[in-house]
């Protein structure tokens, strides 16, 4: 039997919610403790500021990202392949994090795009291990982020040429990963 979730954690999740459904201006340090159960105390208590809610945010996109880069470092295809793959996952834990706190980027918040720009040139540097060539690794990169914006696009565009053909996709990461 799995134990209740915190208040904190349930704050957390709430706030994350909130920015990737509605917005860094929906997601009000009152409309965060009303979805999350808890009194406007009860999260100030917790986060005294919306700038720690920002961290909370922060913390679990670092969190889950370090938990992805140690999946990635051993994967069998190897990090770039994995990457490319991955980059079709959406809704999961990282995707969620990752989608809150570039709401909080787009909006301004430097600490959210110091935090981005950390998680990618994490991906870039464990690609770049296994792919000597920079400009390979930068473009296998793009591959995974242009396959993660399709499939994150409501209709049409999630079911795309790229989603549906991820194999082909595959096998040209292998084509950049040698040099052909």
């Amino acid at each position: 039997m799995s134990r209740p979730p915190l208040a904190k954690e349930k704050i957390i999740d709430a706030y994350v919610s909130m920015l990737c459904e509605e917005g860094e201006r929906a997601a009000t340090m009152e409309a965060t403790a009303a979805r999350a159960g808890v009194s406007k105390g009860g999260l100030l208590y917790h986060f005294a500021s919306k700038e720690l809610l920002a961290q909370g945010a922060i913390d679990g996109l670092l969190r889950t990202h370090e938990e992805d880069l140690q999946h990635m470092g051993s994967a069998p295809e190897g990090p770039a392949s994995y990457f490319v793959r991955t980059s079709t996952v959406i809704g999961g834990e990282l995707d969620r994090y990752f989608l809150a706190v570039l709401r909080l980027a787009q909006g301004g918040h430097e600490p959210s795009v110091k935090a981005l720009e950390d998680v990618q040139e994490g991906w870039l540097n464990l690609i770049q291990l296994e792919v000597k060539d920079k400009y390979a690794a930068e473009a296998i990169m793009l591959i995974g982020e242009g396959l993660y914006y399709q499939t994150s696009m409501p209709g049409s565009w999630s079911t795309g040429t790229f989603g549906k053909d991820l194999d082909h996709l595959l096998k040209q990461v292998e084509r950049l990963k040698n040099g052909n």
